[in-house]
């Protein structure tokens, strides 16, 4: 798979590997990035690929709590580009933001470090996330430093 990409153009923040020898689950550390709500946070995550992949997009779950907008409150991250390729039914992105099979590992961990510096609060997939974040800021600050904190500690 893109392992080989992912060792010649390392992304910064993210570590990444095969569980075991199953090229189909991945094991991701996402170190939170300096000038976010994240920063110094350590959180495990998982990319699960279809066995239709690079046709159909993998999914990615973070197995250390997490609190953001754009992640489901069982983990997994909600972006554009980790969505089924074609048209969105809602019409709300387009074809060109889903998933294409020239997508990376490396094109993933980018997106996922946009998402946590910049969440998007208009189409959340944690809608009480999305509802402190944009009514109860200090709130969600303080809950997001928690689970830093806590991330930090559970290495």
């Amino acid at each position: 798979m893109a392992n080989v990409d992912l060792q010649k153009n390392p992304v910064e923040g993210f570590s990444a590997g095969l569980v075991g020898d199953n090229i189909y689950e991945w094991e991701i550390l996402v170190m939170g990035s300096q000038d976010t709500l994240y920063e110094g946070g350590f959180f495990k995550a998982k990319l699960s690929f279809p066995k239709s992949y690079p046709i159909d997009p993998p999914t990615m779950t973070f197995l250390t709590e997490m609190y953001h907008p754009n992640v489901y409150p069982d983990g997994t991250v909600c972006i554009s580009i980790l969505h089924p390729p074609g048209d969105d039914k809602y019409g709300y992105e387009q074809a060109n933001e889903r998933w294409s099979p020239v997508h990376t590992v490396e094109t993933i961990l980018l997106s996922v470090i946009s998402m946590l510096s910049s969440p998007n609060d208009e189409s959340p997939a944690n809608i009480e996330a999305a509802k402190q974040y944009r009514d109860d800021y200090p709130q969600f600050k303080k809950k997001v430093s928690r689970l830093v904190r806590q991330s930090a500690e559970m290495l």
